[in-house]
């Protein structure tokens, strides 16, 4: 098993920036991506920005230019720099983490955690 605690999230005014933190612990083998996911009231979860292990990057259209991924992989830590904040940004941001072990490959996520950018 592997757990996910993230944190960093808050109340923030629009322009304003936020820092996520994710952590993975427990019986981690190979971690093969490690991304953030957000999802808004009323609205489905949608990927924000992942990191595969070899470094490529992917950021949804919305934040690109805004919002960078970065990873510590001595520590197993995710993490989210988000600048130019908007009102829509307004989620609960989930991390997530692929990881594979010699018997399977699992998909793992964090309790979320709130962000607020008000107007």
């Amino acid at each position: 098993q592997v757990q996910l605690v993230e944190s960093g999230g808050g109340l923030v005014q629009a322009g304003g920036s936020l820092r996520l933190s994710c952590a993975a612990s427990g019986s981690i083998f190979r971690i093969n991506a490690m991304g953030w996911y957000r999802q808004a009231p009323g609205k489905q979860r949608e990927l924000v920005a992942s990191m595969v292990s070899g470094g490529s990057t992917k950021y949804a259209d919305s934040v690109k230019g805004r919002f960078t991924i970065s990873t510590d992989n001595a520590k197993n830590t995710v993490y989210l720099q988000m600048n130019s904040l908007k009102p829509e940004d307004t989620a609960v941001y989930y991390c997530n983490a692929d990881h594979s072990s010699w018997w399977s490959r699992n998909d793992y996520w964090g309790q979320g955690t709130q962000v607020t950018v008000s107007s």
